[in-house]
């Protein structure tokens, strides 16, 4: 199967970069560049497919369930789209812009749990950070480290998203995988993510049978669900705005026309879930992943914008929605409509379960 035209002209670049990946990932799968382990059980999230297969909300799952587990786990990602270079723990006087979005979520999330979280480019140089100033960690969940084989997972998930699996897709430049197919023979279990809560069985086995066509032997595929969660102010994460316009909040949204705001991969399954919820999305500012928002983008969405109605937003996103700077004109009066939606994962039939005792397996006991 070619990809569709004209991307299959694109072809003989692919194949370039896939040979190019095929002999690097020989060197480590034979011994000739060095993988280790952690100075504790790391477990990776990743993908092959570059961006949006959901790899937020399944660290989030993944940090939870350690915590059942009584384990002190740690968060280590290497910081995408950062202003800062180098290993950097975050803290309180941080943001997105010195972090990044996604480690600044997790921060916020878990940090009156006490889970450290971490940046770095180099895995290795944050995992010796945390150990210095973390030492009563138990384990550390590595987010988007999948191509990063300097560090080896003792659990290595795969995620792939049902509606654009990596079975199905191509090398960069005709597609968008980071490396070819085989490359999911790494994995410890692969999920396959955003399905339908009530994806029959039957589609479950289809799919199932193409991720074994590249899988090893015996590792489990499970599959995830989105959950959305009641919306949210963003104006709670604006502390910094005016007294008045923290005590004249705008009144819970209710089923009607609205205005989506993303600056996220796959913006499609929030957008989805706002339509069955009654939403009538009127304009949707789609901007790219991790993009900086700028004052214009809120002037932009000013424009399209009638009283009372609601502005959704992503909880990633809102990380980025925070900067005082946004708010210093006209699109002022936008920041009590904007809420974010949360999001969690949910996984079908036995699927928590199953993940639970691989992460379980993994870790170890929980002493230390």
């Amino acid at each position: 199967m070619l990809p569709p035209w004209p991307a299959w002209l694109l072809l003989p670049f692919s194949w370039l970069y896939a040979a190019v990946l095929a002999v690097r990932n020989w060197l480590y799968d034979h011994g000739w560049k060095a993988s280790a382990p952690g100075w504790v059980p790391l477990l990776g999230v990743g993908n092959l497919r570059v961006g949006g297969t959901g790899k937020t909300p399944h660290v989030t799952w993944l940090v939870e369930e350690l915590r059942r587990q009584g384990q002190r786990p740690a968060i280590l990602s290497r910081g995408y789209g950062r202003q800062t270079t180098g290993p950097r723990l975050a803290t309180a006087a941080d943001s997105a812009a010195t972090v990044g979005d996604e480690p600044w979520q997790y921060f916020r999330e878990f940090d009156a749990q006490q889970v450290p979280v971490a940046v770095a480019e180099s895995r290795r140089l944050g995992l010796d950070l945390l150990r210095q100033h973390h030492p009563e960690t138990t384990c550390v969940v590595l987010d988007d480290a999948y191509q990063h084989r300097r560090v080896r997972p003792a659990l290595n998930l795969l995620l792939t998203e049902l509606a654009r699996p990596f079975y199905a897709d191509f090398v960069l430049p005709a597609g968008r995988l980071r490396e070819s197919r085989p490359g999911a023979a790494r994995a410890d279990v692969i999920i396959l993510t955003k399905c339908p809560p009530t994806l029959p069985a039957e589609a479950q086995a289809a799919a199932e049978a193409q991720v074994r066509r590249y899988a090893r032997p015996g590792v489990p595929v499970l599959f995830s669900a989105y959950a959305y969660g009641a919306p949210e102010p963003l104006l709670a994460e604006l502390e910094w705005l005016s007294s008045e316009l923290v005590r004249v909040p705008a009144p819970p949204p209710t089923p009607g026309p609205a205005l989506l705001l993303t600056g996220i991969a796959q913006p499609g399954p929030l957008r989805s879930y706002l339509d069955r919820q009654g939403y009538t999305i009127e304009h949707h500012e789609e901007l790219p992943d991790h993009h900086a928002f700028q004052p214009a983008d809120l002037a932009a969405l000013l424009r399209h914008w009638q009283p009372g109605w609601p502005i959704f937003t992503t909880e990633k996103d809102a990380t980025r929605l925070a900067s005082p700077g946004l708010w210093a004109g006209p699109q002022r009066v936008l920041a009590g409509h904007i809420y974010t939606i949360p999001v969690r994962v949910a996984l079908l039939a036995d699927g928590a379960a199953r993940l639970a005792s691989l992460v379980a397996a993994a870790t170890g006991p929980a002493s230390r």
